[in-house]
């Protein structure tokens, strides 16, 4: 029997983890483990609530766990209250510089997988290849640098600032050239991808799985009112996000009572959005389902809604979109009409991609919608087979685990 190759996957978030980069990064390590044998170096749940989890608070500085067959590193990060640009740099310091010990704990490697964000994982990467000889994949979720200067987050990018901001591009570009293989989740993050590294580059998208979100098995949700056109967010509640947009809409339709907007999950802008909307009646807010529930969620809901800045081109590609799109529900979108997300709306015809200024043409297809329930089901069939033919999960990762045996025998 042939032996099997030792595979350590690196990144901050990971089971219990249940959505964005956590769920993918356990659906990715679970999916691996069938064939090798696979470590993982991470840190305690936080996201997307920014605080760990209860069960963990009591847990010492450095745990050891096993899922299946699946040997976890834990290292306890330093998590913001409060997640400003500075605090996510403390936050992601902490975690790499804690993290090396768990590094030497690792005693045989032939690849090692460095999730970004963070991008020092790849540091981490890089010194856990030095020790076991191993080769060094990068996979990026998000653009981290990017992202932060075009969704505002670091704030104004001038003086000192700038300076940094080259820094720690100039260190991303050394890091991703040294890699073996550097990876991003859609066709634009490629393309910027190949400006940053002449490293082999790889399309791996997210993906999903259309046997867990199936409209055909999906009950009714306890928070879905039935008797109204429900609009959905479910998801992050982060600085990605226009809630400017949204509470414009929301007061667009706050004298319409057969339309009302729910918006479920966490994040660093939950407090802001429930202080900003309390005078809207037509706006419920709840913390995130189980994610057994999800599917329930997501196809009980008439329209799916995510507002994104209009500056955020193709440094992220939001995963919630592909959960979305499965339910056979239509979806609304707004951000940069040059954007991937805007491309595979016009290709899906699962769904309407507005530019992020444009209140009117949201607030006419919602309306539009509301009243046309055989115009809403033909989007959302449409939405659903275009998901499954090009994000089915198993066409993804059967792709990815061939990619996998050819870089460590390579």
């Amino acid at each position: 029997m042939k032996e099997k190759s030792n595979i350590v996957i690196i990144g901050i978030n990971f089971y219990p983890e249940d959505s964005s980069t956590g769920l993918y990064t356990t659906q990715m390590a679970k999916r691996l483990a069938k064939l090798h044998n696979v470590e993982v170096i991470t840190g305690f749940p936080y996201y997307p609530e920014w605080e760990i989890r209860k069960e963990y608070i009591t847990k010492p500085r450095y745990l050891i766990e096993h899922m299946e067959n699946i040997i976890i590193y834990r290292y306890k990060q330093f998590v913001p209250q409060n997640p400003s640009f500075k605090n996510r740099i403390i936050h992601l310091l902490d975690f790499t510089a804690g993290s090396v010990r768990n590094v030497f704990k690792v005693k045989k490697n032939d690849l090692v997988i460095c999730v970004v964000p963070f991008t020092s994982s790849i540091a981490l990467g890089f010194l856990l290849a030095k020790l076991r000889g191993a080769k060094v994949w990068v996979h990026i979720q998000d653009f981290e640098f990017d992202a932060a200067l075009e969704s505002g987050l670091a704030g104004e990018c001038k003086g000192i600032k700038t300076k940094v901001f080259r820094g720690l591009f100039w260190l991303e570009k050394k890091l991703f050239d040294k890699a073996d293989i550097v990876s991003t989740i859609s066709y634009g993050m490629l393309s910027k991808l190949k400006k940053k590294t002449d490293t082999t580059t790889y399309f791996f998208p997210n993906w999903i799985d259309e046997n867990f979100i199936n409209p055909e098995k999906a009950k009714q949700h306890e928070l879905i009112c039935s008797d109204k056109f429900t609009i959905l967010y479910s998801g992050n509640i982060g600085a990605k996000q226009d809630w400017d947009f949204l509470i414009k809409v929301a007061e667009h339709f706050r004298n319409d009572n057969s339309i009302e907007f729910i918006v479920v999950g966490a994040g660093a802008k939950k407090k802001w959005l429930m202080e900003k909307t309390i005078h809207l009646m037509n706006i419920k807010h709840y913390i995130p389902v189980e994610y057994e529930t999800l599917p329930d969620l997501l196809c009980s809901a008439d329209l799916h809604i995510l507002f994104q800045k209009n500056d955020v081109i193709d440094t992220v590609m939001p995963s919630k979109i592909l959960g979305m799109m499965a339910s056979a529900v239509p979806s609304i979108v707004t951000g940069n009409t040059e954007s991937e997300v805007a491309k595979i709306f016009e290709k899906s015809k699962g769904g309407y991609f507005f530019d992020s200024h444009d209140i009117t043409g949201v607030a006419e297809s919602i309306a539009l919608l509301s009243k046309d329930k055989n115009l809403s089901k033909e989007i959302g069939n449409r939405a659903r087979t275009y998901i499954i033919e090009h994000f089915s999960s198993s066409k993804v990762l059967n792709d990815f685990e061939k990619k996998v045996q050819e870089i460590i025998n390579a």
